[in-house]
């Protein structure tokens, strides 16, 4: 394929993200009732989710116990969203910052940064609005974050703009039409689903075209990197703290929670779409096995 019907076929992508971007899309100041009561007894993540559920510290937690800890994982996956959002805005300014202004790819990745910068303000006001502490990524994981601006770039970049994206799209999905779950969860879900999609189609669009040009160390270069994120975004969506919420320490929970099978098959499903994607376009395997076995994404295999 030549590099003039390469840029043609983005170009068409970005147009027709940009019309739909342009019909529908949500202001969550505006369109979230953020003075609405929460409603008591209702889940904040379903039970089944929990990090800890079917290990002998949640037997130990009484039903409200485990209401209050799932309003703190949920918090912790919210904030740590935010981390993400802020990383991809990074990324994706690099590139509108050596691109062409005109083109419809630039302006497309400036209105998809519009959309990240939206749900960032979204995911902290849902934090505040459910009690719940600014969790984010633990200070190490923070730190190593901003050398992923510098580190990654093309299908490794996108790659990364998936699995975080396509984590988050998979669990908010679940619970977006669930009667259990609270009302404001799913609205922010619901609003989150919709704008995500088409983020999604632009990054799985962009690792296509960028493996057609790989070959050799380049290709395993892109293959590790993606691996090594994908093992940080999963370790890092519940920030230990969340367990003292319901008098467990920190590191008991932790451990609970990486030994748990349960978690570990939750972690296998929230990526059980993009990890075929990712497969197919050649950028699992390599150096990176390790890590991606020990990101549980890849299950027993």
């Amino acid at each position: 394929m030549t590099r003039a019907v390469t840029e043609s076929s983005r170009e068409k992508t970005a147009e027709r993200l940009l019309r739909s971007s342009a019909g529908k899309f949500y202001d969550p100041e505006i369109d979230i009732d953020w003075d609405a009561p929460l409603v008591e007894g209702k889940l904040y993540l379903r039970e089944e989710r929990s990090s800890l559920y079917g290990t002998e510290l949640w037997e130990r937690l009484t039903p409200e116990q485990r209401i209050e800890l799932g309003k703190h994982e949920i918090a912790s996956i919210a904030t740590n969203g935010i981390w993400f959002e802020v990383l991809l805005m990074r990324m994706l300014l690099k590139q509108v910052y050596d691109a062409d202004p005109t083109t419809r790819f630039a302006q497309y990745a400036l209105t998809e940064i519009a959309d990240e910068c939206r749900h960032s303000t979204m995911f902290a006001r849902f934090s505040e609005r459910v009690g719940c502490p600014h969790y984010g990524p633990v200070v190490w994981r923070k730190r190593l974050g901003k050398l992923l601006n510098v580190i990654a770039y093309g299908p490794a970049m996108y790659g990364s703009i998936l699995v975080a994206e396509e984590i988050l799209d998979r669990l908010q999905r679940e619970q977006m039409n669930d009667p259990e779950i609270q009302p404001l969860v799913r609205m922010v879900n619901r609003i989150h689903v919709l704008e995500e999609a088409r983020h999604v189609t632009f990054a799985r669009e962009e690792v296509v075209r960028g493996m057609r040009r790989l070959r050799g160390p380049e290709k395993v270069y892109q293959q590790w990197v993606l691996a090594v994120v994908s093992h940080e975004i999963t370790r890092s969506l519940v920030n230990p703290a969340v367990y003292a919420s319901v008098g467990i320490r920190p590191r008991d929970g932790y451990v609970a929670a990486m030994n748990n099978p349960h978690w570990q098959e939750t972690i296998r499903f929230y990526g059980e779409r993009i990890m075929g994607f990712l497969g197919e376009a050649g950028l699992v395997g390599g150096p990176g096995m390790r890590w991606w076995r020990r990101s549980f994404l890849l299950g027993d295999r």
